[in-house]
């Protein structure tokens, strides 16, 4: 059915989207497409107004690179913003868990068809009870500074993860205790059962060198990190690009494939997409349909797109700014989400390409579907609104990022304009992207703000804790008692069956009381010169470059 957005003046230029998308003949397009579960890009022919997958699909021959070959050539990767940190337990954000990721390896890594499988511990064993992990570490492998990997470097992660400086202490503190059994065999012990505790080390517990942290602390740290993956520090010019170069002692044996190894911050899309098309960047991120679309049939370019595990929302804050606003009151929070048309949006912004957000777990994470997402209905939040008292509106103001996720902030604009639809009448303040993440972390956001979640575990706990954990959650503004409950038993839970139900039965509150304005779960464009092989994105948007490479013209 089609829709036609009724937006205040804040977003007409969302309705003359909608208009610009009137059924017209079409040619024939390709878009090549990431099917992330078995990491094959393929071909998709299409035949609409607008780019569509659809099942008849053919793979793209890649030419293996020669085995033994040495690292060579540079990849050029372009990110939607500057890294707030290279220090795992400070990064704020998707551009810094990018580049961070590349100098690093975890004890257990998350394999591309979610299995955890070993790193820097070539094995571990877990006692009858859950509660201890003994990790036998890979002996010989030696950080950037030629410190070699031991023990003692496990309990140094785990101390300064839950320590000052850190963003995440609760990832770190899930443990009770790290204990040096040997120089090459630790023992992690939980105050109880801890299911997701080996997913939370693949996320978090990036090994730092012990004997390096002692001399420089964690400042000096981050001005010059070092670790044991695939690549090492070179410079950080802020804002303008960050270097590595290739691990020559990594202890993966052919990788990295790539000598040289450059990020560079760009926050506007199209400028990402002209760098692109001009040569200056190899991989742009975060594309926007219609920019996708412009993409496609250009010479030495390759688009993809994959589903993400990641939901979009507006966050209501009752820990700070909205404390004794109207968004305390739960048929508010209600009234909120009938207010808004996501169907539209994603119709009009992302050509059709999402769906709306069924609750804050995304789909195919353990427990989805038990909830069907609000429908619009503007009559049903205005009568919520009166029922709460405030049938004349009210006012509120509203942060969004700039430029961290493609469209967002013309998202951010249709949503206050459907609120002032009912009467809601909002300020919204777009922000520079690492101000926001800053003032976010300081929890000083106002009392709406636009965020996303993206996790690959296949289960939404991480995103779940990490936005409704209250003061002990850095980045969460909400706190609730009932959801504190859940997510307790949730992350004690062994039992999937019994876990799913917990899901389920959190998914139930969140509807009646929600937290959020559900949005939608995105999908993820990027572009790619064709020299780039075997780049791999993952429904995290992380994306690992060891065994990316180059091709090399002669």
């Amino acid at each position: 059915m089609n829709r036609k957005l009724t937006l205040a003046l804040a977003v007409l230029m969302i309705a003359s989207l909608l208009g610009a998308c009137a059924p017209a003949p079409a040619p024939a397009v390709v878009v090549q497409t990431v099917e992330v579960e078995k990491q094959v890009v393929q071909t998709v022919e299409v035949e609409k107004k607008v780019i569509e997958t659809v099942e008849v699909v053919k793979e793209v021959a890649v030419t293996p690179m020669p085995e033994g070959a040495k690292p060579t050539g540079t990849l050029r990767v372009a990110l939607s913003g500057d890294p707030n940190s290279l220090y795992i337990p400070a990064t704020a954000d998707k551009n810094s868990d990018i580049a961070a990721s590349q100098l690093y390896d975890p004890l257990v890594f998350q394999d591309d068809d979610g299995n955890i499988v070993p790193a820097l511990a070539e094995r571990w064993e877990v006692s009858a009870d859950g509660t201890e992990y003994t990790f036998y570490l890979r002996e010989g492998v030696v950080f950037h500074n030629g410190e070699p990997f031991n023990a003692d470097d496990v309990i140094a992660t785990w101390e300064y993860g839950k320590g000052e400086g850190s963003a995440w202490p609760d990832r770190y503190a899930v443990a009770t205790s790290v204990e040096k059994v040997n120089d090459f065999t630790v023992k992690v012990t939980t105050d109880g059962p801890k299911p997701l505790l080996l997913v939370t080390m693949h996320d978090f517990w990036s090994i730092i060198p012990n004997e390096y942290m002692a001399e420089v602390g964690v400042d000096g740290f981050q001005q010059a990190p070092v670790g044991t993956g695939p690549f090492q520090f070179v410079e950080w010019a802020k804002g303008d690009h960050i270097t590595y170069k290739a691990n020559p002692n990594y202890w993966r044996e052919g990788q990295p494939k790539i000598e040289t190894l450059i990020f560079r911050p760009i926050p506007e899309s199209a400028i990402r997409v002209a760098a692109l098309q001009t040569d200056e960047i190899d991989l742009a991120q975060r594309l926007s349909a219609e920019e996708a679309q412009s993409l496609l049939g250009v010479e030495g370019i390759q688009v993809v797109k994959y589903p993400v595990a990641r939901i979009f929302y507006i966050t209501f804050n009752n820990l700070t700014s909205g404390v004794g606003e109207p968004t305390e009151n739960a048929k508010v929070r209600q009234a909120m989400n009938y207010a808004v048309d996501v169907d539209a949006i994603i119709d009009a912004l992302f050509n059709g390409f999402g769906k709306r957000a069924a609750g804050y777990v995304a789909s195919g994470e353990r427990g989805y579907g038990i909830v069907e997402p609000f429908p619009y209905d503007p009559e049903k939040a205005k009568a919520l609104l009166a029922e709460a008292g405030f049938a004349d509106g009210f006012e509120m103001e509203m942060a969004c990022p700039a430029g961290a996720y493609g469209s967002f902030e013309e998202v951010c604009q249709a949503v206050t304009g459907y609120l002032g639809e009912v009467g809601i009448k909002v300020t919204l303040n777009i922000m520079e992207s690492a101000q926001y993440w800053d003032l976010q972390a300081k929890k000083e956001l106002p009392p709406l703000f636009g965020d996303s979640w993206a996790d690959e575990s296949g289960e939404a706990y991480n995103r779940l804790a990490g936005a409704l954990g209250g003061n002990e959650a850095p980045y969460s503004a909400w706190t609730d008692p009932e959801i504190d409950r859940l997510l307790k038993a949730i992350s004690t839970e062994v039992d999937a069956e019994k876990r799913t139900k917990l899901y389920e039965e959190l998914q139930v509150y969140m509807f009646d009381n929600p937290p959020f304005i559900y949005l939608y779960e995105p999908m993820t464009f990027e572009a790619v010169r064709d020299r780039v092989q075997d780049y791999k994105p993952r429904p995290s948007e992380i994306y690992y470059l060891n065994s990316t490479w180059v091709a090399v013209s002669e």
